[in-house]
């Protein structure tokens, strides 16, 4: 049985990966999403099922007014003498000269929770990492942001030994690694035949991306890292990495690296890792970032990679070279086949499935209820789509770059500020939403909000609905075009307006985050405070793979 990449389809980046017994449990980055942190777990490394968000509660993790791709970076997963550890930054301000980087420890009994609340760390960098030493010490390593101007070294990483009875980082902080051209991020540290390996991505995380490893008999250093001839380098600023997509515009997986390492029960090492799934599409050559840049849509996701130790300890691809794989050998583990969810949601069940997200706050019953109506979702019109800190909003993450989806809702909005429907969206500045309304002229209505990067357009104006009851709305993807449809029936739809070009809901063509990827949902707004609500019978949404 093989395993085909990426493993973790759409905007799953940064993977921590750890084994426990027969299980494997991933961690991936979920920025301005709430909950914070989603959890992954196979038996095969093939099949994977989301299991939990660590970070649910408040008093664990408050996002309100945090910007686009900030919140939730880089979660480090660890577990040691029974106790799982996650490790995680709070980024509360970012494209800023001085970055507020939060760096927190929380602990559990189980992968399930619950989770303590969480422990202060130092705000040196992001992308933390713990590591548990044979002799029952505990380090902390992340990479150091620079404010200064200009910065004194490209890339530098930091360690500080963590008491786990005092539960804070004791003692001196030291440099492990400083370089005025190679920047590094995402570390590791591992420990193996008495070496200590520093484990880090390199060069940024787009298309550049790559992932490092050096190595020292001493967990404070001096790392050396590996070098090897077939390792290709354009210039002094590009790491010696193992991994890579840099080189090579045509591989599937781009952006390769930010990796973590587990060992299988049989002895055989994996990496996952970040890559990327690009689109034909591109920025426009005059755009003020990343002009020309090709977009990802998808975002940032996770796959894996079969490693070996070399006979003099070092660590490759088993594939040989310094590219992934699209298909990589499991290594005989039986197959793990767990339920899943279907394409439509009926919601049916008290609770909302965990594949939802929302936007930086749990969406308690001053936003939703399922149970005001049975069989319907309830959601109560609160903020704006530009809002920080209160929308009525759930998605769920695209997948592929061919998918359907669809909702009926019974909504009645009694004035132009008030709004509900299916919205495809990257962040507050950049998304499609096809919507139900109010005019004062024609009376209920349909439109589609356009929004890019803050310039805002209704591309087909306002349409009467020439029906009182529901309304189903349906959105189809193919590639970089979007198709909007309604209808009073699903046999009965018709399209409003041409295919529209989405691929501006990506990665490198938004201003102000590119970390995330594109969501699609449902939610409803009432601009007027008064709480106005949309009642929505189902959702659909499913996707079609291009393997």
């Amino acid at each position: 049985m093989k395993i085909r990449n990426p493993i973790l389809k759409g905007f799953h980046p940064d993977p921590s990966i750890i084994r426990v017994g027969e299980d494997y449990y991933i961690a991936t980055s979920t920025f301005e999403w709430w909950p914070g942190v989603r959890l992954h777990h196979s038996r095969d490394l093939v099949n994977w099922e989301l299991i939990s968000y660590p970070l649910n509660r408040v008093s664990q993790l408050d996002l309100r007014g945090v910007g686009a791709s900030q919140g939730i970076w880089a979660p480090c997963l660890t577990y040691c003498d029974g106790i799982f550890y996650l490790v995680y930054t709070v980024v509360n301000s970012f494209y800023c000269n001085m970055y507020d980087t939060n760096n927190y420890l929380v602990t559990a009994d189980k992968i399930e929770g619950p989770w303590s609340e969480p422990i202060a760390l130092n705000n040196f960098g992001f992308d933390p990492s713990l590591f548990h030493d044979d002799d029952g010490k505990k380090y902390l390593v992340s990479m150091v942001t620079d404010h200064r101007v200009p910065k004194k070294y490209a890339g530098r990483l930091v360690l500080q030994e963590y008491d786990q009875d005092k539960k804070s980082v004791v003692g001196p902080v030291k440099d492990i690694y400083q370089a005025h051209k190679i920047f590094l991020e995402g570390p590791h540290i591992f420990k193996r035949n008495g070496w200590y390996y520093l484990f880090s991505a390199d060069t940024g995380t787009g298309e550049g991306h790559g992932q490092t490893i050096q190595r020292s008999k001493s967990v404070w250093g001096p790392y050396k890292m590996f070098q090897s001839p077939h390792m290709k380098r354009n210039s002094d600023n590009e790491a010696y990495s193992i991994l890579t997509s840099r080189h090579d515009p045509d591989l599937l997986l781009q952006k390769s690296g930010h990796c973590d390492l587990v060992e299988t029960q049989n002895g055989d090492w994996y990496a996952v890792h970040l890559c990327g799934r690009a689109l034909e599409s591109r920025n426009p050559e005059d755009a003020d970032k990343f002009p020309g840049s090709r977009r990802y849509m998808l975002g940032r996701e996770t796959a894996i990679q079969k490693m070996r130790w070399t006979e003099d300890d070092w660590l490759v691809l088993d594939s040989g070279g310094i590219v992934p794989e699209n298909t990589v050998d499991n290594s005989g583990l039986e197959e793990y086949i767990f339920e899943k969810e279907g394409e439509r949601d009926e919601f049916d069940s008290p609770s909302l499935s965990l594949d939802y997200q929302s936007l930086r706050i749990p969406m308690d019953d001053h936003y939703l209820s399922l149970t005001e109506r049975k069989g319907y979702l309830r959601i109560y019109g609160r903020s704006g789509l530009a809002s920080k800190f209160s929308q009525s909003l759930i998605a769920k993450r695209l997948t592929e770059f061919r998918m359907h989806t669809a909702v009926s809702v019974e909504f009645q909005p009694e004035v132009f500020k008030q709004m509900a429907g299916l919205i495809f969206m990257y962040d507050t500045d950049n998304y499609l939403y096809l919507h139900i309304t109010h005019d004062e002229d024609m009376g209920r209505c349909i439109s589609i909000l356009k929004a890019e990067n803050k310039v805002y357009e209704y591309p087909v104006g306002f349409l009467p609905l020439e029906f009182d009851g529901p309304v189903v709305l349906k959105g189809e993807l193919d590639r970089h075009r979007l198709q909007f449809y309604y209808g009073e029936k699903e046999d009965n739809m018709q399209p409003i307006g041409s295919a529209i070009d989405c691929s501006f809901l990506s990665d490198e063509a938004c201003k102000e985050g590119w970390f995330t990827g594109a969501m699609v949902g449902i939610c409803c707004q009432d601009l007027t405070g008064s709480g106005k609500y949309a009642d929505f019978d189902w959702f659909e949404v499913s996707a079609e793979s291009e393997e």
